[in-house]
């Protein structure tokens, strides 16, 4: 190995290149590092290189919601190129645990380098260019390393919001950067470029594949399963830079391989900092545990999975730190560059070491997968969240099956207990001894074991809590009878001319069908109560639609409901008499006529844009049902005829709103509170909310100055679940037989006096994740989701993130009857 060549390459800047190919420099018309490179000039330099080099290839593999294409570069020893196609599929067969065999010491590893997922930490997509052009140079070094090594670039992973960032930038700096920290080209507005178009953080969306950039992106990952991924960040312009090995907590199916990697990385990259004095640290506040980041997702998937932080977000072009030093853009540029060349460096030399671990990897996985189960099971007591859980299963190549009959016994998510059930036909079957074990086992393992307090997320997300599925965790291996689940359509009487039409209400296909009933301009009732007739009993929260009310205003009523249950293959169950067997007839009182939602969800400085997202998300993308933003500032101009459902996410709302929003209510309106956005009212008439507070005779706990960087463990709650006591009979729930919420804060609330209590948090409450003992206490009890009259409207108050990172299943039908069935 040449070591003296990558300092040259650092402190020259890049490596010497064929006349005929440009550097960024030249291509860009200014110097790398003096200005940010909107995405479209990034990718058409990569194009031009594709064009000028012979050891290249672009792939194109998606768009992000705004039209910007993403793509990767594959570069390689020109003799590599020549058999890319064979050396990714034998890559596959490795990861396959598949028997085929491969030589190798002929086969190179592959290396993954992902840039820019934080659009505002926009170094790395600079360095991406330079990374680049060094590669298909003719520098000895690299033409050494890439004999045996594949590099991936992809350098830019969110488009949208680095564009969102680069073009304020642009537009507010000056002829020179102003250093000044407190400029405002330094300070940028709501929602930043971190995020995406629907302002989510796409690297903690690795496994939930909920956003159009992260689905593109994984399909490609799974055809080339990398055995080393590293993902490129930044944090504050005031930390020096962080390359690994992590901190913890680091999950315990992390192999001692892929710890030791991470180490033998981090003294290399080590190695050329200390050469130019730059400032480091590992080992410290990146953890490895959540499994959908950047870099734990590949480490679940069998590869040295790292995660490299610049300081810098928000930097610009240059900034004065707190240490009084001048930080510029081309010094992050160099950094980033410096560890990416080293990585690979690191890489090529451990070619061999790396593609026969990770070909232990999946055999290991399949023979002896890790954890205390071999097959969990999941029962399809609700068939539409099961199919949706199989999908994600499908995306994450995660094998499965269905059914049988057989009687069995397990561990109880439900229960939290050993108990016997029995195997029925379309109950999910997920087999641990597969090559995708690991990533399944910590996607289903019913409590995370979490070594340290002070993690950088969510310390539980067990998927069976998630959908709102009850499942068992089994130590016998097993595999289901059938491939498929079984459909099964009754028939339906034929009634002339029914009195009215029903459809059931549990899941989020029967909102599209009355979204699709809305649209149609049909008036749609609700049960309020179950009731019996023609033999068959239907649940509380049935939907109706009346055939004489409805051909007053739509003669071609039943053409209309033909189209419709065609479109989205749905049955309709026609009813043929008003009069029921049991129950309330159908002129009473409890088949309210539901109203048509118009709604509207506050945005802007005053909200956590992630949080306003996930609504916006939601709305646009699930349910497509129109919602339009408006500004906190709009909120005393409300009309009730253009909006009557307003939705306030997290966040921290003026005191200003408080009046304005309650007459509206007053007036009609229907007031959807959630988290944050509850504390902001609580206590202010006329909304009856209270906080809970612990009692002020707990103890003070004293710790000691050493412990400062930690979070204190009696108060954390990172992020737990907790099952909450519902209430039944109430619509906030209707379509759930009980519930499990993601709580990431100690907030809880009092017993509404005025108002219906549906949720509650009771002793016992508690199922798994990080919760500190003061935490605990605290959430021991209280009202955590509740509904409030108030005058001709309604207040709902959702004390958790019932949409958290869109992959929260079970808690999007909570949503959708805030929304459309609670009146």
């Amino acid at each position: 190995m040449k070591h003296f060549l990558l300092s040259l390459l650092v402190f020259a800047g890049l490596a010497p290149a064929k006349a005929q190919t440009k550097s960024p420099d030249d291509f860009l018309g200014y110097p790398l590092g003096s200005h940010f490179t909107p995405h479209q000039k990034v990718l058409d330099y990569f194009k031009y290189i594709s064009t000028e080099a012979k050891n290249v290839k672009l792939i194109p593999y998606g768009k992000t919601y705004e039209g910007r294409e993403l793509l990767v570069a594959v570069i390689s020893s020109p003799e590599n190129m020549k058999n890319l196609e064979e050396i990714r599929k034998n890559n596959l067969s490795l990861s396959s645990a598949s028997k085929k065999p491969i030589d190798l010491k002929k086969q190179p590893a592959i290396l993954w380098l992902s840039y820019n997922v934080h659009g505002n930490e926009a170094s790395s997509t600079e360095t991406s260019m330079k990374m680049l052009y060094t590669l298909v140079s003719a520098s000895a070094g690299a033409d050494q390393w890439l004999r045996n090594t594949v590099v991936i670039i992809d350098p830019c992973l969110n488009p949208d919001g680095r564009d969102r960032y680069v073009n304020y930038f642009n537009s507010v700096s000056g002829v020179s950067p102003n250093v000044n920290p407190e400029s405002r080209e330094h300070i940028e507005p709501w929602p930043r470029g971190r995020v995406n178009h629907y302002y989510f953080d796409l690297n903690r969306d690795w496994a939930w594949q909920t956003q159009t950039e992260t689905q593109a992106r994984i399909v490609l990952y799974h055809q080339w399963m990398p055995e080393v991924h590293v993902d490129f960040h930044e944090q504050s312009y005031n930390e020096p830079y962080y390359f690994a090995p992590a901190a913890e907590p680091v999950h315990q199916d992390i192999n001692a391989w892929q710890r030791t990697f991470q180490v033998i990385v981090g003294k290399n990259n080590a190695k050329y900092f200390d050469q130019n004095g730059w400032q480091y640290f590992t080992k410290e506040r990146f953890d490895l545990l959540y499994p959908s980041y950047g870099d734990t997702y590949p480490l679940y998937n069998g590869a040295v999975g790292m995660t490299y932080e610049q300081g810098g977000i928000n930097a610009g072009l240059a900034v004065v730190t707190s240490d009084g030093d001048t930080l510029t853009l081309k010094d992050r540029i160099a950094h980033h560059f410096t560890t990416g060349m080293a990585t690979l460096e690191t890489v090529s030399s451990y070619s061999e070491r790396l593609l026969t671990e990770f070909r232990k990897y999946f055999e290991q996985s399949v023979l002896n997968p890790p954890g205390n189960y071999s097959t969990y099971v999941v029962k399809a007591g609700h068939l539409p969240r099961l199919k949706k859980l199989a999908a994600l299963l499908k995306k994450n190549h995660i094998e499965y099956s269905f059914g049988g009959d057989k009687a069995l016994s397990g561990y109880s998510f439900e229960t939290q207990k050993q108990a016997s059930f029995k195997l029925e036909r379309n109950d999910l079957v997920l087999n641990l001894h597969q090559p995708k074990a690991v990533l399944a086992s910590v996607l289903f393992e019913p409590h995370t074991v979490v070594t340290d307090s002070n993690t950088y997320d969510i310390t539980a997300w067990a998927l069976p809590y998630a959908y709102g599925l009850n499942a068992f965790a089994v130590k016998e291996s097993l595999k289901g009878t059938f491939n498929e689940i079984q459909e099964t359509d009754r028939a339906l009487k034929a009634i002339e001319k029914p009195y009215a039409w029903a459809f059931s209400w549990t899941g989020l296909e029967d909102a599209q069908v009355l979204i699709a009933l809305y649209k149609a301009g049909i008036k749609v009732r609700m049960a309020e109560k179950a009731f019996t007739t023609g033999g068959r009993e239907f649940k509380q929260g049935t939907m109706l639609v009346y055939r004489k009310e409805n051909e007053k205003i739509l003669p071609q009523l039943e053409e209309r409901l033909r189209a419709i249950t065609g479109s989205l293959n749905v049955q309709l169950e026609p009813i043929e008499s008003g009069f029921v067997e049991k129950g309330k007839d159908f002129g009473s009182s409890v088949y309210s006529l539901l109203k048509v939602p118009r709604v509207a969800v506050v945005s802007g400085p005053e909200t956590s844009s992630q949080a306003v997202g996930e609504v916006w998300s939601f709305f646009e993308q699930e349910l497509k049902y129109p919602v339009s933003l408006i500004s906190a500032r709009a909120i005393g101009n409300i009309d009730l005829s253009k909006i009557n459902v307003l939705v306030l996410a997290d966040g921290n709302y003026p005191k200003e709103m408080i009046e304005p929003l309650g007459d509206w209510v007053d007036k009609g309106g229907k007031l959807i509170l959630m988290e944050g956005a509850i504390a902001s009212f609580a206590e202010k008439k006329p909304f009856e909310i209270k906080k809970k507070e612990l009692s002020k005779t707990d103890k003070v706990k004293i710790r000691n100055y050493t412990d400062r960087e930690k979070d204190d463990f009696e108060d954390a709650i990172p992020g737990a679940i907790y099952k909450v006591s519902l209430d039944r009979s109430h619509p906030l729930f209707l379509g759930l037989d009980s519930y499990y919420t993601l709580i990431t804060e100690d907030k809880i609330y009092e017993p509404l006096a005025e108002g219906w209590n549906a949720g509650m948090l009771k002793p016992g409450g508690y199922v798994a994740g990080l919760a500190g003992r003061n935490v605990k206490k605290k959430l021991d009890s209280g009202m955590l989701f509740g509904v409030q009259p108030l005058g001709k409207g309604t207040v709902v108050y959702m004390g958790s993130d019932v949409l958290f990172r869109l992959f929260w299943e079970s808690g999007k039908q909570v949503f959708t009857n805030a929304v459309f069935m609670v009146n």
